[in-house]
């Protein structure tokens, strides 16, 4: 499996520009038992933390929330995503 790793925000803006915006969309997660959710939340840490009034310390990073899982990974999107079933 080759690693095409969307390291910054500006990577997946781009990699998405591509597609219709009214697509669904939705996170695969687990190779070996590949299942498919929905994107839930997207927050910026540490600014969207519940914070002690502590100044942050750590550069900050973006995080997609996986959401409800809708069910096993279609077999078409485990092979584009090189993932053996």
């Amino acid at each position: 499996m080759t690693d095409n790793r969307l390291a910054t925000v500006g990577d997946v803006i781009a990699a998405l520009s591509a597609y219709d915006p009214t697509t669904p969309l939705r996170i695969a997660a687990q190779p070996g038992y590949p299942m498919e959710h929905h994107l839930a939340r997207v927050v910026r840490t540490p600014d969207d933390a519940e914070g002690d009034g502590t100044p942050p310390t750590d550069p900050p990073v973006v995080w997609l929330g996986t959401g409800e899982q809708v069910g096993y990974l279609p077999a078409s999107a485990a092979d584009a995503l090189g993932w053996s079933r």
